[in-house]
């Protein structure tokens, strides 16, 4: 267990939320499915706080790269989700839990800018700037369980106004200075978060709904989506790396943000049939992706630990 401990990449944190997230997606069919994807979140969650303890060294010095430290907060955003799993049984333990997650994100927003941003050179610009800033958003999506609607909101417009900055910036980054080295590709698909992450939160946190706002995230969300899922084609070629994390909650966040509209858009009189077939697809695409993740982190991590098992038999 401790040299999967200690061979296990911080940027797992990434699937971490992914697994949290794609419990909630599939909730619809059953809370079984959302426990099984919840607690294997929380297995993941529990490993990285023991990370974090027994070697800290390692952990700040992982984050001190650009990439890693802009996936980091991926870890306060799955703390965020998770803390829904516990509150139909310990409320007020989960809105602890929540509060905590929320306090560690702002704090990842405020030394990620103090870092990288006053200290900016653009090929340390990635996809993965969008979870620094536009992740806090979760608190949108999962405030309205604590009733936090207020704080909610304000997350929104935070992450909404911080995506509007970002996008060219980043758009530039990636089509125009190019030289992205191979392991942090698969943060491309990172590209489908953003606006689908926004009208998630933006269909929690609001009762009253500006349409134009709806419309132009939903159209944003479904080119992200549609953009991200013919790059994987070639994406899913690449070896192994720990970016691959970055494959799950973009894909299965759109899903959920798809759902949420489609439920608001039949009840106010304004479905859009295909939709539903979007959502579908959106579904099994997300859960397939997520748990290919999984297996690839799992035959990633455990090898390496049956090989030094072997050797210290042979040792003695």
């Amino acid at each position: 267990m401790g040299q999967v401990l200690k061979k296990c990449p911080v940027p797992i944190v990434g699937l971490m939320l992914g697994l949290a997230a794609t419990g909630n997606l599939v909730q619809s069919y059953g809370e079984v499915y959302r426990n099984i994807f919840g607690l294997v979140s929380a297995i993941l969650l529990i490993l990285m706080i023991a990370k974090m303890i027994k070697y800290p060294k390692g952990v700040a010095e992982a984050i001190d790269n650009p990439v890693v430290g802009s996936v980091f907060p991926t870890f306060s955003m799955a703390i965020m989700i998770l803390s829904t799993y516990v509150k139909p049984y310990a409320p007020q333990f989960a809105f602890v839990v929540w509060i905590i997650g929320l306090a560690i994100h702002v704090i990842l927003i405020l030394w990620f800018t103090k870092k990288f941003v006053l200290n900016f050179k653009v090929k340390q610009v990635f996809p993965s700037w969008f979870i620094v800033y536009v992740g806090i958003v979760v608190a949108s999506v999962t405030g309205p369980a604590y009733g936090m609607s207020t704080v909610g909101k304000l997350s929104f417009w935070f992450g909404f106004i911080t995506y509007i900055i970002l996008l060219p910036i980043v758009t530039y980054r990636v089509l125009k200075v190019k030289e992205m080295p191979e392991p942090t590709l698969p943060t491309l698909a990172i590209f489908a978060a953003p606006a689908s992450l926004l009208l998630a939160g933006y269909m929690n946190s609001f009762q009253t709904k500006t349409m134009a706002i709806v419309w132009v995230l939903m159209v944003l969300s479904i080119f992200m989506y549609v953009v991200v899922i013919i790059k994987m084609f070639n994406l899913l070629k690449l070896k192994f790396y720990p970016s691959y994390s970055g494959f799950t909650f973009p894909l299965i966040i759109s899903g959920i943000a798809m759902k949420l509209t489609n439920g608001f858009l039949n009840k106010s009189g304004q479905g859009i049939g295909f939709l539903q077939y979007l959502i579908k697809f959106q579904e099994v695409v997300g859960v397939i992706i997520v748990l290919y993740v999984l297996l690839r982190y799992v035959q990633f991590l455990l090898p390496e630990k049956a090989v030094v098992s072997d050797s210290a038999k042979i040792s003695k």
